[in-house]
């Protein structure tokens, strides 16, 4: 009867020393395994995973990325082809020229009623600036705030349209809802209003013009100091994390500030440049100044 002590007066299974050689022992005894035999395979998790069809979950989606020409710029680290870089500096041209007084609509600048100037803004910024028509058609029909009729527009649009109506009803009207405290800095408003303006089908990018056009029209004192970007992937963000090599929404900010500095525009441009740059049918604009040239390297 083979002991269970070994000769360090330890269990044997349980000695260090002597479970090995018992180990080694028994594996010299095994039958060699016939040639040409493997074990099978153990299929692992993520072999599983691999194995079964796709059932909708996050897809990674692969911009398109121009020839590398040699271009490089820390202020755009994700561009290296200079037909790019050029587009970018008129879009940016362009975005910024927008946004000079009276801004993008003359007609929010100059109505004299601060209610239905903003209504008015809130509209056109509704069926979004990519849209002509539309807008065209907003301000010719001049639906009425102190009315309050419906204006025309899609279902989806007249739901937004009525939750708005709610929201500045809620603080008592339209120049309230948008001046917020009093003492606020211009920066902080258009961070507060914007978080704010979150209603039903009304994203980032319309949110966003809607404020820099009341800025840029003189109606509300607001500045932006943030792109907000990373809200949700709208085709301003996308371009921007192209453009910016970045996916972190508080280093696309940084970068972008810089970016809008050293080009000497308004940082709210950047949002209608980034924009136009990451729609390839948009008409970018024409010739960018010198500041933006010199800010993109361009000769």
């Amino acid at each position: 009867m083979t002991s269970l002590f070994c000769r360090h007066n330890r269990l044997t299974a349980k000695c260090p020393i002597c479970s090995r050689e018992l180990e080694a022992e028994l594996r010299s005894k095994a039958p060699a395994r016939p040639a040409g035999t493997r074990a099978p395979a153990r299929r692992t998790t993520t072999a599983k995973r691999s194995a079964r069809p796709s059932s909708g979950g996050v897809v990674t989606k692969r911009m398109y990325r121009s020839e590398d020409d040699g271009y490089r710029n820390p202020l755009v680290p994700g561009l290296r082809n200079t037909a790019d870089v050029e587009r970018l500096a008129r879009a940016i041209a362009a975005a910024a020229a927008r946004l000079e007084p009276p801004g993008p609509y003359e007609s929010v600048a100059t109505e004299p009623d601060l209610e239905e100037a903003t209504w008015l803004a809130f509209l056109l910024a509704l069926v979004v600036p990519d849209a002509p028509e539309l807008q065209d058609a907003i301000e010719e029909a001049r639906p009425s705030w102190a009315s309050g009729e419906a204006p025309d527009l899609p279902e989806g649009q007249q739901r937004t349209a009525a939750a708005y109506r709610a929201w500045a009803a809620r603080a008592g009207s339209q120049e309230a809802a948008f001046t917020g405290e009093p003492g606020w800095a211009p920066e902080r408003r258009f961070a507060r209003v914007f978080e704010r303006l979150a209603l039903p089908g009304f994203g980032r990018a319309p949110r966003f013009d809607l404020l820099a056009t009341l800025g840029a029209a003189g109606r509300y004192d607001v500045v932006a100091g943030d792109l907000q970007l990373g809200v949700e992937d709208d085709t301003a963000t996308l371009a921007a994390k192209r453009v910016l090599l970045s996916g972190d929404k508080m280093l696309l900010e940084r970068r972008a500030r810089e970016l809008a500095t050293a080009a000497e525009v308004p940082l709210a441009a950047l949002d209608r440049a980034f924009a136009v740059f990451g729609t390839p049918a948009a008409d970018p604009g024409a010739e960018a100044p010198a500041a933006v040239r010199a800010a993109l390297a361009l000769p």
